[in-house]
């Protein structure tokens, strides 16, 4: 268990302050989408992993780009149709004013990224692409609150065997500095060790937070459990801070971040996964000493993700027409 480390009063990437998160659902179609924004623009970077992946903006947050802020990020179901999603927060920020300024007109700039959740027994003969709608919903639903599992870009979510979901903790540091995560976990393999249902997590877990069920008493066998030669998957998040980071930073803990991805999924990163994480800086702490606080804030990331990860699933809740049980339902 990890011990060294408290999480923040929420338990959720909104403890790092000036943060927001929104939902939005279609409970027929079984997807949605998740927005983190903040109070004011903060710095971005992204790194990505799996070989499918969906994205908008990403180019923007290269370290020798241009723009350096963001205005918020979108993580969304609905494949490349999805992407849309990213569209409605943005014509939602520009009517508040919200956006790079460009002349007379601000230009909210809004990275998303997509996971594919068109094969999970929703309806998808939607007449026009919801996405836009369900994009701009989630920003105004927008709160330092929010809810886990079967919400947000997480509702329509598959692992191999169980319902995915979306998952965010934190973690306060010693430096003073706060971490969290936020994921949607759609994943070809699986969060569960064997046939569970101790996670691969449990090594980071704090407290009771996924169960409290420890490590598993034995290690499986070199044949991963995955949900076979199926193309949609993909596991996207965003982890975030309160350091005074440059987006060079911020691409570097994304990277970082990653470990915690293939800590908590066996396997990941495949060529079947679009594995994304996006990080996030609000730079209201500035780093004492850059390289050891980087080395910190990078190893709390992995270890936000990987809690995040099993939390998402754990609170995942069955819903009419799934075409897989949630760890609920399965493990009580």
């Amino acid at each position: 268990m990890t011990e060294a480390y408290q999480p923040g009063k929420r338990n959720l990437i909104t403890d790092v302050a000036g943060l927001r998160v929104g939902h939005a659902a279609d409970a027929r179609i079984k997807t949605g989408a998740t927005v983190l924004t903040g109070d004011t623009p903060f710095t971005a970077g992204v790194q990505v992993m799996g070989g499918a992946p969906g994205t908008r903006e990403t180019d923007l947050l290269s370290p020798d780009k241009t723009v350096q802020e963001v205005d918020a990020l979108v993580l969304s179901g609905g494949s490349a149709f999805g992407l849309d999603a990213a569209s409605g927060v943005a014509d939602t920020l520009r009517v508040s004013g919200r956006g790079f300024a460009i002349g007379p007109v601000p230009v909210p700039i809004v990275p998303g990224a997509i996971l594919f959740d068109l094969a999970n027994g929703g309806a998808k003969d939607w007449p026009e692409n919801p996405y836009k709608r369900l994009g701009a919903e989630a920003l105004e639903a927008a709160a330092p609150d929010f809810a886990l599992g079967t919400e947000g870009a997480g509702t329509g979510a598959m692992t191999a065997g169980l319902k995915g979901g979306i998952g965010s903790v934190s973690l306060v540091l010693p430096t003073g500095h706060v971490v969290g995560a936020l994921v949607a976990v759609n994943a070809l393999g699986s969060a569960i060790v064997g046939k569970g249902p101790q996670f691969w997590a449990a090594p980071f877990e704090i407290g009771d937070e996924f169960g409290g069920l420890g490590l598993a008493p034995a290690a499986p066998p070199l044949a991963p459990h995955i949900k076979g030669r199926d193309p949609g998957n993909t596991t996207i998040g965003i982890v975030a801070t309160d350091a005074a980071l440059t987006q060079a930073q911020c691409t570097r803990l994304a990277t970082a971040a990653h470990d915690g991805l293939a800590r908590a999924l066996v396997p990941a990163h495949t060529p079947l996964d679009g594995d994304l994480i996006f990080a996030a800086a609000t730079g209201e702490k500035p780093l004492d000493d850059p390289l050891a606080d980087m080395l910190l804030l990078g190893h709390a990331a992995a270890i936000c993700v990987a809690r995040a990860i099993a939390r998402g699933v754990y609170e995942a809740r069955a819903e009419a027409g799934d075409l897989k049980p949630c760890w609920r339902a399965r493990f009580g």
